[in-house]
């Protein structure tokens, strides 16, 4: 049995970028993912498959291996299978150890498939997006995040039997958790599609994970988000993501940072507007600006102050990685829309005198 085209398996071309090659991944593995098909088997091979493609084909250096691999027509199912060690015909002979001698062939297909059971597999590394208050981005600080994965069910410790029940060796992997499929010319090993890689199988199911050995769960996480995060930092936090009988994934965490009312953000700089009446404007004034760290600070107005003049707070911006921005404040001079018949007559005896025209 041949292992399918990780390509065609994904529904993408060769040169699929990487972006393209994770939609793929997200929209099959959504539909074709066993709790979403309770009452379809085959649902749960198929999303097998479409795990180990993304493995595979999301990584970039197992992805060049791959794809030289399979330029060579490794994986071509009309190319002879395996002979064994003894006589020439094809079986089961040839492991990776028996390709230690070719070049490094056994080492590429090992690092490629995998080989072992799956209590030595880690776990896949997933990946999500939070939001991220603008001051706790800017200034540093932790965030409690919630992330939806499978993990290993709490009721049979991922052995997937129920409590007393009998366990015994797999019929169709002898207990290896292993089978072999014909790759090309060699012989690769798989975990057990029926043992599911443990080489043991239940007299009953655990009624925790169905036998499945997994369950669906939400893990509560504080995270540390550094001093002058962005959007688009990314956060990885080790051994806090997918788990396959083994030890657990990664989590890669992407930051998107949310927009502030009062701030804004360029670069290391932090901008802002603040208001002022005609007078403050045509005559000056000291105001206390508000920064992002929650403190306010005085700011003198020159008299004369045009809309839209900005003045810089010197320290007041980010600092990350040793560098430091500003605050950058802009002013805006805020009009009275009515008069009273004594400010109107006021302001007509000044624009006289001044030889304004009106």
């Amino acid at each position: 049995m041949a292992t399918p085209d990780y390509y065609q398996v994904l529904e993408v071309s060769e040169s699929a970028k990487p972006d393209e090659i994770k939609k793929a991944y997200r929209r099959l593995a959504k539909l074709h993912h066993p709790d979403a098909n309770p009452d379809h088997p085959p649902a749960a091979e198929k999303f097998k498959q479409i795990s180990e493609a993304h493995s595979v084909l999301a990584d970039p250096a197992q992805r060049k291996k791959y794809d030289t691999m399979r330029r060579l027509g490794a994986f071509d199912p009309r190319r002879p299978g395996p002979r064994s060690a003894q006589g020439g015909q094809p079986g089961s002979g040839f492991d990776f150890g028996d390709l230690g001698g070719m070049g490094g062939l056994g080492d590429l297909f090992s690092s490629i498939f995998g080989k072992g059971k799956r209590d030595d597999q880690r776990g896949e590394t997933l990946e999500t997006t939070v939001p991220v208050p603008f001051r706790i981005a800017v200034m540093g600080g932790k965030i409690p995040i919630s992330v939806p994965l499978t993990d290993v069910c709490p009721v049979c410790a991922g052995h997937g039997a129920a409590p007393g029940a009998t366990v015994s060796n797999c019929d169709e992997c002898r207990g290896r958790g292993t089978i072999s499929f014909g790759q090309g010319g060699f012989a690769v090993n798989r975990p057990c599609p029926a043992c599911r890689g443990r080489g043991k199988l239940a007299s009953e199911k655990c009624p925790g994970c169905a036998g499945a050995g997994e369950v669906r769960t939400e893990r509560k996480l504080m995270v540390t988000v550094p001093p002058g995060a962005d959007t688009g930092t990314k956060i990885r936090l080790k051994g806090q993501g997918g788990r396959s009988g083994g030890s657990a994934g990664d989590l890669l965490i992407n930051l998107q940072v949310e927009a502030d009312r009062f701030f804004q953000r360029d670069g290391l700089d932090i901008h802002c507007v603040i208001p002022l009446n005609i007078a403050q404007a045509v005559l000056g004034a000291v105001i206390r600006v508000k920064t992002v760290d929650g403190r306010k600070i005085q700011l003198r107005i020159p008299a004369g102050t045009q809309p839209g003049r900005k003045f810089r707070i010197k320290g007041q911006g980010v600092h990350k990685g040793g560098n430091q921005g500003d605050q950058i404040v802009s002013v805006q001079v805020d009009l009275p829309e009515k008069l009273t018949p004594e400010q109107e007559g006021l302001l007509r005896q000044f624009a006289d005198a001044s030889g304004l025209k009106y």
